[in-house]
């Protein structure tokens, strides 16, 4: 079966730095997600799943992020079932991003 890894903060931000290409998916509430979020990062919910899966590069480092690392490690094992090759949660969530870098807002 196909599963997630996780990834740090620390290596998040590395890898944006670097100018890796990384896509950013964050499973919280849009007021959470308005009010900062790691820098480019797309809202996954149940109504823009379907066309993030229908059009995502699948083999393309992704990261799924949200409030402490929790929800998104159920999301992130949903689309490696979905075909995701290189998924990732992120380690403490936007919580932990916040903490130790600049959150982007809408």
């Amino acid at each position: 079966m196909a599963t997630f890894k996780h990834i740090s903060v620390v290596t998040l931000a590395t890898d944006l730095e670097a100018g890796t290409p990384v896509v950013v998916l964050d499973v919280r509430d849009p007021g959470s997600f308005a009010g900062g979020r790691v820098p480019g990062a797309l809202r996954l919910d149940n109504n823009s799943a379907p066309q993030i899966i229908a059009t995502a590069n699948k083999t393309a480092k992704t990261v799924v992020c949200c409030y402490h690392g929790h929800s998104s490690q159920g999301a992130a094992q949903f689309l490696a079932e979905q075909g995701f090759t290189d998924v990732y949660s992120l380690d403490g969530g936007v919580t932990m991003w916040a903490m130790s870098q600049t959150c982007e807002t809408a």
